[in-house]
């Protein structure tokens, strides 16, 4: 029979959220159906997600058509109306197995959502494991805390729990991900910090290799989690900051709660405390009454703050934010400063992946001759190449993109 097609746009967590999806679809018996998870972020992302349904009826004539995700969850009726689409889901029914088995869903509060955990993609190595879902915060470009509502946190014992089962089936690496992260555990008795929390779960889950940690608010990152940082070697030398600006005016027009001298704090304490490790950045290109100088100051702030993986997003406007009631730029304005912000983030990633030739570093592989480095840039190489294992690499060259290695002796 047909296998089930999932096209996810959107942050990390819908990546995860499309794993649990398909186990949900799968245990329900669903067959040869398209599944659409949705952002709601920008209204881009919307009218792609709109390209993506029409095309998946154009060559799938007979299969289902399930649209579902942040986008679907506010708006609905909108999806519903399309003649492309057969059933929509919210944010709740999409991650329950009997949401498949009906022929509508449900729109409920996304507050009640409880947290999911999924095993990831088939054939990886590498697991994500959800442990926070929902936001306090007001940015003014985010429509997402009204999708998927207040910030909740999973206890963490069942982290503990679910972490162990997931080493146990042969995952050598576990990310955490969540909405706001660095928010977890204020709904908690007790009010555990995040640092807390992933010192818990190294304590409790010993036979763990690697744990990652997905994106960081710097406004808000603990005393206990930076300690970790410094001295964890299980918890890899990667940090992901949501930094969006480099701009103190536009940050604040975004209601960001940090501004660029902190951003630029946070990337010097983390290489203080770290050396080997490697930074990356959400940033968005042209947000309203953004000018030539503010937006230099974003690509500045590449260099400052020694961003390697740089994610560009270009403003799009939300209905229903407050961003997008502001002055707006010119489409082609928003286009080509993106453009120049990624160009800006291709060479810092390149001069990153050159410094680190002759290095050494550990590899996780995930199929032969390929893999991924302790501080996140994927590596080919040569040598021994059994998935799963984790190899000692040095660093012998890089494209750019990637790294080149040899496996050590």
């Amino acid at each position: 029979m047909p296998e089930n097609e999932i096209v996810t746009f959107g942050c990390r967590l819908n990546a995860f959220e499309s794993e649990v999806i398909r186990q949900a679809a799968n245990a329900a018996g669903l067959t040869d159906a398209v599944i659409i998870n949705t952002c709601a972020v920008t209204a881009e992302a919307e009218r792609q997600a709109g390209q993506a349904i029409r095309r998946a009826r154009r060559q799938h004539p007979a299969a289902k058509i399930i649209v579902t995700g942040c986008a679907a969850h506010l708006s609905p009726d909108r999806y519903t109306a399309l003649p492309e689409v057969d059933l929509v889901l919210n944010n709740r029914a999409k991650l329950q197995s009997q949401s498949y088995r009906s022929e509508q869903g449900s729109i409920a509060d996304p507050v009640q959502t409880p947290p999911h955990f999924a095993e990831g993609p088939a054939g990886r190595y590498r697991a994500f494991l959800e442990v926070q879902q929902g936001c306090d915060h007001r940015c003014t470009f985010c429509i997402i805390p009204y999708a998927r509502g207040a910030s909740r946190s999973v206890p963490i014992g069942l982290i503990a729990a679910r972490a162990r089962g997931l080493v146990a089936a042969g995952y050598r690496e576990i990310v955490l991900t969540g909405v706001d992260l660095t928010a977890y555990g204020a709904d908690l008795p007790g009010k555990p910090n995040l640092g807390q929390m992933v010192r818990r779960l190294l304590a409790a889950v010993p036979e763990l290799r690697r744990l990652r940690i997905s994106s960081l608010d710097p406004a808000e990152i603990d005393a206990e989690l930076w300690r970790l940082v410094a001295g964890e070697e299980r918890l890899m030398p990667h940090m992901h900051l949501s930094l969006q600006a480099g701009d103190d005016v536009i940050l604040k027009r975004m209601k960001r709660r940090h501004s660029r001298r902190q951003a630029v704090a946070v990337a010097q304490r983390a290489r203080a405390s770290r050396p080997d490790i490697a930074l990356g950045a959400d940033l968005i290109a042209g947000f309203p009454t953004e000018t030539e100088e503010m937006f230099r100051n974003s690509v500045g702030l590449i260099d400052e703050c020694g961003l390697a993986f740089v994610h560009v997003f270009p403003y799009s406007a939300r209905p229903g934010t407050p961003a997008s009631r502001m002055p707006q730029l010119p489409n082609t304005v928003i286009k080509e400063r993106a453009a120049r912000l990624r160009a800006a983030g291709a060479a810092a990633l390149a001069a990153e992946l050159s410094n680190r030739i002759g290095s050494e570093t550990d590899v996780l592989v995930e199929r032969p001759g390929m893999g991924r480095a302790a501080f996140y840039a994927p590596m080919s190489f040569t040598g021994p190449d059994s998935p799963g294992s984790l190899r000692r690499m040095r660093v012998v060259g890089s494209n750019g993109a990637e790294l080149m290695g040899v496996a050590v002796q």
